[in-house]
């Protein structure tokens, strides 16, 4: 197809969506493409939406690029194109080699291009296709928010808003991230999204997790997005070696008990640049508590003592972190009527320090109980 990239040049800042379609080769990977403009750190960029069978593959180009593909690619592959602009219509078809360009007026008005910058609207927009939330039920086939779900909607672009607090002036072009405890927690593919799709940093994130079920499954998942930077092990993050190389993030989502404490000793012992954690089931210390300290109050009623323990718990991996040279902020992550584990440890790596724990082991000593983080960092050379 000829003529395409003149009228891209000339309809640019209108330019609403492209649709590519009906593959001159039927090998070609891709059945369909689709191209949106958006806007990212202030300038103009496009995603195009590549589509085999029922995985979806993205990519975020300039304008420059857009029109490289679109020479290379798009004009090669493809015999039909639906160019929709502000207040127009251009069809193209390739036929005998030779274009068929078809002009005609539409009723479509100027529509300003969504951004993906960090701003008060959510950084996960209705509308988007982003397959995690079509298969939680947050949106529907065709990506409106299911209204029963919106608190879950809500919660997710939390999360999503906490991370992007942290990486939305970043610089870096590929980042590799660890998760620890992952379950079968969408979350994991949300992260994948924002950061691939959203911020259109390349990135390799590796899932542990103990059920060798929940691992296939979830790799399966990952094959099914096309997200293929994405895999998931089984491991025992207590036990078994992990991952060596250099790694830029760790997560922990509701990794159980203690396996959010051997996250954080991978982190602190590897220098990780970036934690978050958010801690649950803290039986630990509950479990070992006795009366003896300035708070025994608190441990006079089962309920209490398991809230205290909880807090004592993540008080103290906080102040180890902080200890280790990290900055540490102890967040609300979700509103407590929907979880009562809506706490996340989001820290950022500032110095080496040696920790001096003799001030914690002093605090946990008046209660008689051990914790693991500690126990353990104390082992580290």
């Amino acid at each position: 197809m000829t003529g395409i990239t003149d009228d891209l040049r000339a309809l640019q800042t209108q330019l609403q969506k492209l649709t590519f379609s009906d593959r001159a080769d039927p090998a070609y990977e891709f059945q369909k493409v689709c191209v949106r403009p958006f806007l990212q750190k202030g300038g103009l960029r496009f995603q195009l939406e590549q589509f085999r069978g029922a995985q979806v593959f993205h990519k975020n180009l300039d304008f420059p690029a857009l029109l490289e593909w679109v020479e290379t690619t798009g004009a090669v592959q493809y015999r039909q194109l639906l160019l929709s602009a502000a207040g127009t219509e251009i069809q193209y078809t390739e036929k005998g080699g030779k274009t068929r360009r078809r002009v005609r007026a539409a009723d479509r008005p100027a529509i300003a291009p969504q951004t993906h910058d960090r701003q008060k609207q959510y950084l996960l927009r209705e509308g988007e296709n982003i397959p995690a939330l079509v298969d939680l039920g947050v949106f529907t086939r065709d990506y409106k928010i299911v209204k029963s779900k919106y608190d879950k909607y809500k919660q997710i672009n939390r999360f999503v808003e906490l991370i992007d607090d942290v990486f939305q002036k970043s610089d870096k072009k590929e980042l590799t991230i660890l998760d620890f405890g992952c379950g079968k927690s969408y979350l994991t593919f949300i992260l994948y999204y924002y950061f691939t799709v959203l911020r259109g940093i390349k990135v390799t994130v590796l899932g542990f997790d103990l059920k060798a079920d929940v691992v296939a499954r979830c790799n399966e998942i990952a094959q099914r997005y096309g997200y293929d930077g994405l895999r998931f092990y089984v491991n025992d993050v207590t036990t078994d070696r992990l991952f060596e190389g250099k790694v830029d993030m760790v997560v922990t989502l509701h990794a159980c008990d203690t396996a959010t404490d051997y996250a954080l000793l991978h982190a602190i012992a590897h220098r990780v640049p970036h934690v978050f954690s958010v801690p649950c089931c803290q039986h630990e210390i509950n479990a070992q508590i006795r009366p003896g300290g300035d708070f025994d109050l608190l441990l006079r009623h089962g309920l209490l003592q398991e809230r205290f323990s909880a807090l004592l718990t993540d008080a103290v991996r906080a102040e180890v972190l902080r200890l280790c040279g990290y900055e540490v902020d102890v967040i609300e992550f979700v509103d407590f009527e929907h979880s009562p584990k809506n706490l996340m440890l989001r820290c950022r790596l500032k110095e080496s320090k040696t920790p001096d724990l003799g001030a914690i082991e002093a605090l946990l000593e008046q209660y008689g109980v051990k914790q693991t983080l500690v126990e353990e960092v104390k082992k580290l050379k």
